[in-house]
């Protein structure tokens, strides 16, 4: 396979704690900078070694210009470039699209476990894009120019209940506003879709975490379930929180739910050299 150029972001470990490193795969129409204001900087603080993956067309990586034509088995060929660089197979943490991205790598991919936020359920975007545009049918419009980076009021009070908890401050909504781009249409296609793709055979039997916000607009956490069942994954509802869980007033607590799991699933941290 060629080799993509792809920007990922590493964050190391402050003191190695001899876990295998952690992969961060960001979710559609934004990029890998969602990871980096809380998530990496608490994760490599606890001595894990941090990466996170600008997709293809997405922040600093290479394929603006074809971001359109990308599906998801280019973004899992992404995350598969970036593990084959690792000297160990890493814990994979997906957001929303992201998710569903790394349950397509491990169709043919190998990873020690797997953390799914807010993942894109199992049934598809379709369901879920009618419910959400009917409560807000301003959405697609200002989502169109947030993505363009032309926010007017109304755009941030769209964007903000959609993607966000009542709890979100202005500034920490301020710090997503310039995450936000264009999302592949193959890609979105495909998620629409999803229910009449054949189920993957021969998943890996690897620890998973299914995790959800209670307040997420735009996949309840009722959906939760579905991707579990089929990962025989546990399940965690962060209280309050919506669905960009890592950039929440709460991302705290989802972080420390990540860090016990791990810590019960992979065993005691051990500090090594780095």
């Amino acid at each position: 396979m060629k080799q993509r150029k792809l920007h990922t972001l590493h964050r190391p470990a402050k003191k190695a704690n001899g876990h295998p490193p952690l992969v961060f795969v960001h979710g559609g129409y934004v990029h890998s900078g969602c990871w980096d204001l809380n998530f990496l900087p608490h994760f490599s603080s606890l001595g894990y070694h941090c990466h996170a993956v600008d997709l293809s067309g997405h922040g600093a990586s290479e394929g603006k210009e074809h971001l359109d034509h990308y599906d998801l088995d280019h973004y899992a060929g992404d995350v598969a470039q970036v593990v084959a660089d690792l000297p160990t197979a890493p814990v994979l943490i997906g957001h929303s699209m992201g998710a569903l991205v790394v349950q397509r790598y491990l169709e043919k991919g190998a990873a020690a476990a797997v953390v799914m936020m807010a993942p894109v359920p199992t049934t598809g975007l379709a369901a879920c894009s009618i419910q959400l545009n009917a409560r807000q049918p301003d959405f697609l419009q200002e989502a169109a120019r947030a993505v363009r980076g032309r926010y007017t009021d109304k755009t941030v009070r769209v964007m903000r209940e959609v993607y966000f908890s009542p709890d979100v401050t202005a500034e920490e909504f301020a710090a997503f506003k310039p995450l936000v781009q264009d999302e592949s249409t193959t890609a979105i296609a495909e998620m629409m879709v999803l229910a009449w793709r054949p189920p993957m055979r021969g998943r890996p039997k690897i620890p998973a975490l299914v995790m959800g916000g209670e307040l997420d607009a735009i996949f309840s956490s009722n959906l939760l379930h579905f991707t579990a069942s089929g990962w025989n994954a546990e399940t965690c509802v962060i209280p309050r929180a919506g669905h960009m869980i890592m950039m929440e007033p709460h991302w705290h607590l989802a972080a420390t739910k990540i860090e016990n799991w791990l810590a019960r699933r992979l065993g005691p941290r051990l500090a090594v050299a780095a």
